[in-house]
């Protein structure tokens, strides 16, 4: 414990430790929340939050979230192979295929875990079968900026439950560079062996840089290795990009089909959490042996399912989006609207999604740069300086109005103002 006590105490000297905040209320974009370290209170103008749509306040939503518990109660106390699944979870599954064009679905508690079933799953199936042995070897290529679970499932896929239960062959792993398809088709070339099990993972959104991933192009390249895999993370994807917010493939004007008909194998990953209002995650795959595995997986096994309410609200939810598209058009045109306002004023907004991280001048500390517009301007943006390039994460949603974008950017502009000023060199 010196070790953790030494490391915590330099962290919290250093000012890199985040803060947190309890949240009292919320309402729309208005949020109430205390700092628990001196008890003062705020309500604020939110833009950090990941509820793209609005949906946690809808009043179907939270009612069908509300009739699930009196159906069900708060929990399914089992996992879904034992005594937990209900009809809410085939309802959802049914509804997820229908919107990704995946008639498969398995869902999980969150992204962690469904990532880290189906790269187990795929790698090393699940328990040892007599008479039946896996010679294949696997490669799996990675985004370096790929999201947390996503690297947590690929660098423990040569050494996870599956591999000691099924003395399945070696996993390989290699990174690409970022969206990068030059690089991965390198490394393709590199550390692709006859007979190989090729598994390419990416974010479809990349959470930190607001960027999309080149699918097409990567497509093109896979092309290449008839029978591999491309795994698409659609967590910032769902409900924001895409004419009807379907995600990358609705963005690219791409359907899994045809992807399947080109001789590779789509995967997508949708999450919960952002834009249906809720929490979990699914897998969905055109192979009905795919998902059937994920439920015999570890991961699966040892987990209990998605609650009632839970399940509902996400549900409820994407059958909003797919009733309404109007709301991924508002979401989409508060993006544009958000970034040309940045840019207007000089701030570099990188990527080109909801998700604007605002890269800062290297004098100025995001951490400070956020805790003034909280205390002076009753605004709440997270600022992002321990796990990227120091930034401030900036999130649209479709309920934030003109007004409220309008409002962000002139504090942000006055705050900059006053924190940064660039030494000027005197001339003679």
């Amino acid at each position: 414990m010196e070790v953790v006590e030494e490391y915590m105490q330099r962290l919290n000297e250093s000012g890199l430790y985040p803060d947190k905040f309890i949240c009292h209320h919320k309402q729309g974009n208005i949020v109430d929340i205390e700092n628990p370290a001196n008890g003062k209170r705020y309500k604020l103008l939110t833009f950090c939050t990941n509820d793209v749509l609005g949906l946690v306040q809808s009043e179907s939503v939270k009612q069908a979230a509300i009739d699930a518990i009196l159906q069900y109660g708060t929990s399914n106390s089992s996992c879904s192979v034992l005594s937990g699944r209900i009809d809410l979870h085939r309802q959802l599954e049914e509804e997820i295929s229908e919107f990704k064009h995946l008639p498969h679905t398995h869902l999980f508690l969150n992204a962690w875990m469904a990532m880290q079933a189906l790269i187990d799953g795929f790698c090393h199936l699940a328990i040892n079968i007599p008479g039946f042995r896996n010679t294949r070897e696997t490669l799996i290529l990675t985004d370096v900026l790929n999201h947390g679970c996503i690297v947590s499932a690929v660098a423990n896929a040569g050494n996870r439950s599956g591999k000691m239960f099924s003395h399945s062959p070696n996993v390989r792993v290699k990174a690409y560079r970022h969206c990068d398809v030059n690089d991965l088709a390198r490394k393709l070339r590199r550390y692709a062996q006859p007979d190989d099990r090729i598994l390419v993972v990416s974010d479809a959104v990349f959470s930190m840089d607001g960027d999309i991933a080149p699918l097409p192009e990567m497509l093109n390249v896979l092309e290449n290795y008839p029978g591999s895999v491309i795994v698409m993370d659609e967590a910032h994807a769902s409900g924001a990009i895409g004419l009807k917010g379907g995600g990358i493939y609705d963005h690219f004007g791409i359907s899994p089909s045809q992807v399947l008909d080109r001789g590779m194998v789509p995967l997508i990953m949708t999450t919960f959490s952002k834009f249906a209002a809720s929490a979990g995650a699914a897998i969905s795959s055109h192979s009905r042996e795919m998902i059937d595995l994920l439920d015999v997986c570890p991961t699966s096994i040892g987990t209990i399912s998605l609650p009632a309410p839970t399940t509902a609200a996400a549900l409820e939810s994407i059958r909003q989006v797919r009733q309404n598209p109007q709301l991924v058009a508002t979401l989409q045109a508060n993006t544009r609207y958000l970034r040309s306002r940045l840019e207007e004023e000089g701030f570099a907004a990188i990527g080109e999604t909801n998700v604007i991280p605002v890269v800062l001048p290297a004098e100025l500390n995001p951490k400070v740069f956020a805790n003034s517009l909280m205390e002076n301007y009753g605004i709440w943006v997270s600022p992002i300086w321990f796990i990227a390039k120091p930034r401030l994460r900036i999130t649209a949603n479709a309920l934030h109005t003109k007004e409220d974008m309008d409002r962000l950017v002139e504090a942000m502009v006055t705050v900059r103002d006053e924190l940064y000023k660039p030494t000027t060199v005197a001339t003679a």
